[in-house]
């Protein structure tokens, strides 16, 4: 399975990889198995905590992007539905062809997954609503993705690092998704 989008890098990172999220999982789906409460704080790396997931932005307030912060519907998400993610930031810096993310995805601590991604490419081939090059501003993205069916049971991570074209900072993001806990309490 091809990853398209995995770990919301904020914005137009967070557009594409809306799609990453959700292929890479599918794909450590297929390599495993053959409420609402959210709490918002300033970038200084504390936990945000939803359902079923949370993430923390990893940094610097020198950063091309400056996430505010990362919404997803339905949470908890749900294997083999759409998900609807969105995700408020600031660009700094312009971001333009050439800018990139290594994203690691693991389950537990056995590294399933790790790849560097166009973030241009992977928003175009998103559709995404924000493209590159991107200016600098305040954006506020939303993409809907399918989630794979195959997504197993389990709690998994995904660490983004995001580059710019000129191999600076751009974002950081840690995701970790709990994939145990299904819609109406039942495990």
């Amino acid at each position: 399975m091809r990853i398209t989008s995995l770990a919301l890098l904020p914005l137009l990172a967070t557009a594409a990889s809306a799609n990453l999220a959700a292929d890479a999982l599918g794909w450590a789906g297929e390599l495993v198995s053959g409420g609402g409460k959210v709490s918002t704080t300033v970038k200084d790396g504390d936990v945000r905590t939803m359902d079923s997931w949370s993430y923390v932005d990893c940094g610097l307030a020198t950063d091309a992007v400056q996430l505010k912060s990362i919404h997803v519907t339905p949470d908890p998400p749900v294997p083999g539905k759409n998900l609807t993610v969105e995700v408020e930031a600031d660009v700094i810096e312009p971001i333009k062809e050439g800018a990139y993310a290594d994203v690691t995805v693991k389950l537990g601590l056995i590294k399933l997954l790790q790849k560097q991604f166009d973030v241009c490419e992977e928003a175009r081939n998103a559709n995404a609503t924000v493209q590159c090059p991107v200016s600098p501003g305040p954006y506020k993205v939303k993409q809907t993705v399918e989630l794979p069916k195959e997504i197993p049971k389990a709690k998994f991570s995904v660490q983004v690092r995001g580059y710019t074209d000129t191999d600076e900072d751009m974002v950081c993001l840690d995701l970790f998704v709990d994939f145990m806990k299904r819609p109406g309490g039942g495990n």
